[in-house]
C-alpha cells in the first residue's frame, strides 16, 4: 500500500523528545519509497524591531538563526538517513508557524502532516488560537496530532462519524473518507477498526412547549435510526458489528470516553474549518476532543476543502 509517500513533520524546538518524528519514521518504514521532511519555523521579534542594526545586519542575524536550526534538524535526521530513510529538512523564518507549514504543504504537495501536541489551558483556548487549532481549521491535508509513543500491533482505531451524514452528501463523503482512511491504516499497522457515534438527548424546549411530546418514543426512534446507519457503514467497510459504539451525549464526550475505554491508539474524525469570533470561543468537535484523548488524533478535511492560507 502506498498511502503516505510524502510526509511533513512539524518539529517543536521546545520539546526534548519529538514524538511526531518517531511516528513519521514508524509510518515510513511500512511504506515503499516514503519521504520525510522535517519542518521548523523560527522567528525572533527582537531581530525585526532593533533600531541599532541595519537591514543588512538584521538579515545576517536571521540567516545565522536559520543556519543553527538547520544544523540541529540535520542532527535529528542523521540517524534515520543512515538507516536508509529518505529524510530532508526545511527551516523558515516566519512569525506564524502554522501558516509557514501550510504554505510549504501547498508548495510541495505533502500528503500527511504530523505534529506532536500538548495540553492547552482553558484560558489560552479562549483568548488565543494555538497552532494545533489553526492547523485543524486550515490544513488542507490529513493532520496527525501525536500523543502516544508508538502504535502497537492489534491496537484499536476509533472512527468518529456523523450518522446524520447519510442525508448530507458532504458529511457522508467525509464519513466515508474517515472509514477508508481507518481501513488503510489498519492494514498498515495490523489494527482493529471501531466506529463511534453520538446521538442527542430530546430537546428541552419541545418537551416544555408540547405536553403531548413523548421523549422516550422520540429517543428510541432517534437511537434506532442512528444504529441502522452505523450498521450500514460497518457492513460497507467490513467492520465487525461488535465494534460499533452508539451513545447518547455530546460528541466530544462520547468520542473521548469510548476512545479511553478501548485504549485506542488512534482516533480519526473530520475537521471542518471555522473562522471568526464564534469559532475562537466555541471551537468544534475536533478541537474539543484533543485534550480529552490519550491517543493520537487524525483529522481529515472534506473533499474540495480549500485552505484560507495562500502561497505568497
Amino acid at each position: 500500500m502506498l498511502k503516505y509517500r510524502n510526509i511533513l513533520v512539524y518539529i517543536d524546538p521546545t520539546q526534548e523528545q519529538q514524538p511526531a518524528l518517531q511516528r513519521a519514521v514508524e509510518i515510513a518504514q511500512k511504506e515503499q519509497d516514503a519521504k520525510i521532511t522535517l519542518f521548523l519555523s523560527c522567528y525572533d521579534l527582537t531581530y525585526e524591531m532593533t533600531s541599532l542594526s541595519s537591514a543588512e545586519e538584521r538579515q545576517t542575524m536571521q540567516s545565522l538563526v536559520i543556519k543553527d536550526n538547520q544544523e540541529w534538524l540535520n542532527t535529528l535526521a542523521a540517524p534515520y538517513a543512515e538507516q536508509g530513510l529518505k529524510i530532508s529538512c526545511e527551516v523558515c523564518w516566519h512569525n506564524r508557524p502554522f501558516q509557514a507549514a501550510i504554505q510549504l504543504i501547498l508548495k510541495n504537495g505533502y500528503d500527511l502532516l504530523i505534529k506532536s501536541t500538548h495540553p492547552h489551558s482553558q484560558l489560552s483556548a479562549i483568548l488565543f488560537t494555538p497552532t494545533d487549532w489553526n492547523l485543524l481549521r486550515k490544513c488542507p491535508i490529513p493532520l496527525l496530532l501525536v500523543k502516544a509513543d508508538s502504535w502497537p500491533e492489534n491496537a484499536n482505531i476509533l472512527c468518529a462519524i456523523d450518522c446524520k451524514s447519510i442525508q448530507d452528501d458532504e458529511q457522508h463523503d467525509l464519513s466515508e473518507s474517515i472509514l477508508t482512511e481507518a481501513n488503510d491504516i489498519a492494514a498498515m499497522i495490523k489494527s482493529n477498526v471501531h466506529i463511534v457515534n453520538a446521538y442527542p438527548s430530546p430537546p428541552m424546549n419541545i418537551m416544555m412547549e408540547l405536553p403531548e411530546f413523548d421523549p422516550i418514543h422520540y429517543e428510541d426512534g432517534l437511537k434506532k435510526i442512528h444504529q441502522e446507519t452505523l450498521n450500514e457503514y460497518a457492513k460497507k467497510y467490513n467492520i465487525d458489528p461488535k465494534n460499533t459504539h452508539l451513545h447518547q451525549g455530546i460528541p466530544e464526550d462520547v468520542i473521548s470516553n469510548v476512545a479511553n475505554e478501548l485504549d485506542a491508539a488512534l482516533v480519526i474524525l473530520g475537521s471542518v474549518g471555522h473562522s471568526g469570533i464564534g469559532a475562537t470561543l466555541l471551537g468544534h468537535t475536533a478541537e474539543q476532543v484533543i485534550d480529552k484523548l490519550n491517543s493520537d488524533l487524525l483529522a481529515l478535511k472534506p473533499k474540495g476543502f480549500v485552505s484560507p492560507i495562500k502561497l505568497t
